[in-house]
């Protein structure tokens, strides 16, 4: 390929300096004095020296004057010649001697006008030059068009395959055509993004496997301490000594807490999985009933008759976030509980009020943020997750949960879609 480019740049150069030497070669024949010419005048003017008006110089393209033993001028083929001898030598015009039968009769004086030379000389330097300027033009801008796609063109794509390496698209190979200029460092740069690649999936597997081994603990966990809870709160109906009770107390709220670490362990792996499946089916609004049933502790929660509709939800999902909630409450408020609720365009709004002192106004926009965890929560246990896991299945549920201060406590509202 370079050959040929060399090839055709001496091509270039080689039809510059022909056209250059045939404008010099036609301009110096234009110039120089016509011996022929000449020698055809002289013949004429032999011939016809007394009468030379008579003889026919229409075929004589050359200016020229014809004078006299005495410089007299015998004939002029058009005004401005030299008139005399001296005139003549000075112009540099040519002299030839006329001679007849052996006798010196007359001066034939050939014009020689360096004016017109140079300017003709002027006008063939000036097409030269355009020539060899034109002809240079046309070669840079094939060999920028050379450069640009054979250079540049693939080092832009570089570039963009450098680019998308770098911001983790690792998909995109980077297409090589032939003749590539950079040729094996190209190619070892693909190469470093396949083995990007695999090292990327072998870190995603790993870090997988490592979840679903807790995800796996976590869950074997829960049934011995789900058993702990069990006997402790069989014993604790049976005791009747306020020692024991007081110890069996202990260890209940002990298996309580290692039960809350492990469930908020459990559910954050999964989550990190992808695995906290939502199944949403059409419910009817009943089903609100039994999950707030299921979070009345102490009977502290007090509702209102939910309003009859059909709603769009996954029951166990809306009865974990209905856990959240509700522990959140009996955690950090530690009051009663009211509930309402009331059909909203398309949603059935759940508000759950605690009178409690609520939480700084700074905080709320932080509430549901993964492991965010609020002024209040010193001293009470916990990983910052719950809000975090019930905005993700509500949303999940097309549905939606907010929260805001009241001058009496703090609320939390559950937008949950109709069918």
């Amino acid at each position: 390929m370079r050959i040929k480019w060399l090839f055709i740049t001496i091509l270039f150069v080689f039809a510059t300096g022909s056209a250059a030497s045939w404008l010099v070669m036609n301009s110096k024949t234009d110039t120089e004095v016509d011996m022929v010419a000449i020698n055809e005048v002289l013949k004429k003017l032999e011939s016809h020296w007394g009468q030379i008006d008579q003889a026919n110089f229409s075929t004589i393209k050359q200016s020229f004057s014809v004078i006299d033993t005495n410089g007299q001028v015998r004939f002029q083929t058009f005004e401005g010649q030299s008139p005399t001898i001296n005139d003549a030598i000075k112009n540099r015009d040519t002299i030839t001697d006329v001679v007849v039968e052996g006798t010196l009769v007359g001066k034939l004086i050939v014009l020689n006008d360096d004016k017109k030379v140079i300017q003709q000389m002027k006008r063939q330097l000036i097409i030269v030059l355009f020539i060899t300027f034109t002809m240079f033009a046309l070669l840079s801008i094939i060999y920028v068009l050379f450069l640009n796609y054979k250079v540049f063109k693939p080092f832009h794509k570089l570039q963009s395959f450098a680019v998308n390496v770098a911001r983790g698209n690792l998909d995109i190979p980077l297409k090589m055509g032939q003749n590539n200029p950079f040729g094996a460092f190209t190619e070892s740069f693909d190469i470093m993004r396949e083995e990007l690649a695999l090292a990327r999936q072998s870190e995603y597997e790993a870090n997988r496997s490592k979840k679903e081994l807790v995800a796996s603990l976590s869950h074997d966990i829960k049934t011995p301490v789900a058993s702990i809870k069990a006997v402790s709160e069989l014993m604790l109906l049976r005791a009747d000594d306020e020692k024991v009770t007081k110890q069996l107390t202990t260890i209940y709220s002990k298996a309580e807490q290692i039960n809350l670490l492990v469930s908020d362990m459990f559910t954050a792996t999964l989550e990190e999985l992808n695995e906290l499946k939502v199944t949403v089916t059409e419910e009817e609004s009943s089903v609100l009933n039994g999950i707030i049933a299921n979070v009345n502790y102490d009977d502290q929660i007090s509702f209102a008759p939910v309003p009859a509709c059909l709603i769009l939800t996954d029951v166990s999902r809306l009865q974990q976030v209905f856990d959240n909630i509700l522990s959140n409450s009996y955690k950090y408020a530690g009051t009663s509980v009211t509930i309402l609720s009331a059909i909203k365009h398309t949603y059935l709004e759940i508000s759950i009020m605690d009178y409690g002192k609520g939480i700084h106004p700074d905080e709320l926009p932080l509430l549901f943020n993964k492991f965010y965890r609020g002024n209040n929560a010193e001293g009470h246990s916990g990983s910052g997750l719950g809000l975090y896991i019930s905005e993700y299945l509500m949303q999940s549920m097309q549905g939606d949960i907010t929260c805001h201060n009241r001058e009496d406590g703090f609320s939390v509202t559950l937008k949950i879609k109709l069918a």
